[in-house]
């Protein structure tokens, strides 16, 4: 579909929740007209700057830059004519890490939206899902706070998933800690932080865009941005309290390790000190010389045996008193 100039998707935006799908030579006339239209791109194909430099020469080569640029961070750049949006969403396509998060590059004005992706994001899935159901944006204004919305929604699951698994290792921990579970402590902590990377700055994207004078964010849209934000601020907060709690759960699980630890190098000590004086007495009688108490006795190795018994009796009560154990 439209794959010969870079195009995933194109659609002409009628204002009634519905989207007409555009082919080829649709989308560049109507990107040149007043007409309400969303053009999203696929960044890897060389034909995708042409487009973008034939038919939206007003966009000067910053802002086609950053559309196409390999690595960006979440951000927004407002002109006179539009805005340009940079957002991530969680990674949920097949074998992908929901942390390494997909970008998604906008410019949006009164009459055009040109979207453009580097990797499959489902949250565009979502709005082009939308207009078959007569359910989708209906201007500029819509389309931003859906996609946002889109966003945000899919990544709850994922740190509930995250709080859970923390929950789990946490229970592990108190009941029988293990050192394998510092990998997974730490592939959580980590986790949280690379999400914490890029959701930071996409909370200051939208407390930006809630107080745009842009002509085409209506005060219902910014009401709908402030949920978004409000949902972001709490996401921010969830992964710090998870990076916190994945930090205090990892050092009750190196102090329940070394109490085990300890716990054995005690028992040991104490069996040590047991058989330190039978150790010595046994040494003792057993230099090969004469004089030795009892070896002419038949009874010496009993009599023997029974005095060791004795000094261990007797060294437990001594190590009981001390309350060495």
């Amino acid at each position: 579909m439209l794959e010969t100039i870079g195009h995933l998707h194109a659609y002409a935006i009628s204002g009634d929740g519905h989207g007409r799908a555009l082919n080829d030579q649709e989308a560049s006339e109507i990107a040149k007209s007043d007409a309400l239209a969303w053009v999203h791109l696929d960044a890897r194909d060389p034909a995708a700057r042409q487009w973008l430099e034939e038919e939206i020469p007003y966009l000067d080569s910053i802002i086609v830059s950053a559309l196409l640029a390999d690595e960006t961070r979440p951000r927004i750049a407002e002109y006179d004519e539009g805005a340009l949006l940079i957002l991530r969403g969680v990674n949920l396509n097949e074998n992908a890490q929901p942390e390494d998060m997909v970008s998604i590059r906008l410019w949006i004005d009164a009459h055009r939206i040109i979207s453009v992706q580097r990797r499959p994001l489902k949250a565009v899935k979502d709005i082009v899902s939308s207009f078959a159901h007569g359910k989708g944006p209906k201007n500029s204004g819509d389309f931003i706070t859906m996609l946002a919305a889109n966003l945000f929604e899919r990544m709850e699951p994922v740190f509930l998933d995250l709080d859970e698994a923390l929950d789990d290792i946490e229970e592990d921990v108190m009941e029988a800690p293990d050192a394998k579970e510092r990998n997974s402590i730490t592939s959580i902590r980590k986790q949280a932080i690379v999400f914490k990377r890029y959701i930071t700055p996409q909370r200051d994207v939208i407390a930006h865009l809630r107080t745009s004078e842009q002509p085409w964010l209506e005060p219902f849209h910014k009401r709908r941005l402030q949920e978004s934000y409000d949902r972001v601020i709490r996401y921010v907060e969830d992964l710090d309290t998870i990076r916190e709690r994945a930090q205090i759960i990892k050092d009750e699980l190196a102090n329940a390790l070394a109490d085990k630890m300890n716990k054995n190098l005690y028992m040991l000590s104490v069996i040590a000190a047991i058989f330190l004086p039978l150790g010595f007495l046994t040494g003792l009688l057993g230099v090969n010389v004469s004089g030795i108490p009892g070896a002419d006795s038949p009874y010496g190795f009993t009599i023997f045996n029974g005095f060791l018994f004795v000094v261990i009796v007797v060294q437990i009560w001594i190590f009981k008193k001390l309350k060495w154990f």
